[in-house]
């Protein structure tokens, strides 16, 4: 791990999912521990997402995202039941922001084949393109990890004291999302405009890959008051705690605030998959959580207050 503030420490996982020995796998979930206590964030490699999956998702995003803007917007995840599908630049907007963001996204999900009220549960959208050049490689790249996804979960667990099999209490069908993201170059984003606003992420895990080599992701230090830099590293995965793991850790867990700003005149690609738990889930750590918010309303609160959700998605909660 890195040895002062200024850079998010790099944690190798190869020693939990691969351990030589106990004292390898300890070790690891320690890194974890501390990083999330600390920063709320960090860095892995030897996760096991292989370079070509990143690759070929890479591809996707810039097959998808080169489409006419009318092609995409017949896809439009304001028309979706499901919340799947095409969101514009201009979309999203957060109080507070004077501006909504300039990136522009697509959201997929697990693959169910009904519609299942109120909409974190039914079949994705899949845009017009040959299979190898979107659906094929996105659809490796959210399963390899969804798998990364919840290894991180079994670590954080067990560096709160709780066996990994906690994860049967509140992952039998889990809510796994993918956001797959463009960022405009920096000229054709307004004075003071984001690619993405300052905000925490709402719920779980969040496995992120930015493309290499193009920077943009930020983290607030709330004790320095100061934005930390995160870089753009080939095979390095960032992952981050959201709003859901920082209550039901009691605090333990931080959910700091991110932003994206991409400074190069050039577009810049990424991909965030959330790890949440089952829809209906309550805090597994706490039985007696008086609060009894389940996996899903904290959902639909958070996409009530940030996202233009449909009307009968927000009233079917």
């Amino acid at each position: 791990m890195a040895a002062h503030d200024s850079v998010l420490p790099i944690i190798d996982l190869s020693g939990y999912i691969n351990p030589k020995s106990p004292e390898h796998k300890e070790q690891v979930i320690s890194q974890v521990r501390d990083a999330c206590e600390r920063y709320g964030f960090f860095q892995v490699k030897g996760h096991r997402v292989p370079l070509k999956v990143q690759e070929g998702l890479i591809q996707g995003l810039s097959n998808l995202f080169s489409l006419p803007k009318e092609e995409k917007l017949k896809l439009s995840f304001l028309k979706n039941p499901c919340r799947r599908g095409y969101e514009a630049s201009g979309d999203s907007i957060r109080e507070g922001d004077a501006f909504p963001d300039s990136k522009e996204s697509f959201y997929i999900g697990r693959e169910d084949p009904v519609f299942e009220p109120p909409g974190f549960h039914g079949p994705n959208l899949w845009p017009d393109l040959p299979e190898d050049k979107f659906r094929g490689p996105i659809w490796d790249y959210y399963e390899a990890t969804t798998k990364l996804g919840r290894t991180i979960w079994e670590i954080l667990l067990q560096g709160l004291g709780y066996s990994p099999a906690l994860l049967d209490a509140f992952a039998k069908r889990p809510v796994v999302q993918m956001k797959m993201i463009r960022y405009p170059p920096l000229s054709a984003n307004r004075p003071g405009q984001f690619g993405v606003g300052p905000h925490t992420d709402f719920g779980g895990v969040t496995v992120l890959l930015q493309q290499p080599g193009k920077e943009g992701l930020e983290v607030w230090r709330e004790e320095k008051g100061a934005w930390l830099p995160v870089p753009s590293i080939e095979d390095v995965f960032v992952i981050n705690c959201g709003d859901m793991i920082q209550k039901w850790s009691g605090g333990q867990y931080k959910s700091a605030k991110h932003r994206v700003i991409n400074k190069a005149d050039t577009e810049r690609l990424s991909c965030a998959t959330f790890w949440h738990g089952d829809f209906s889930a309550t805090n597994p750590l706490n039985p007696n959580d008086p609060s009894k918010d389940t996996v899903g309303k904290l959902l639909l609160k958070r996409f009530g207050n940030q996202f233009s959700l449909p009307k009968e998605i927000m009233a079917a909660s």
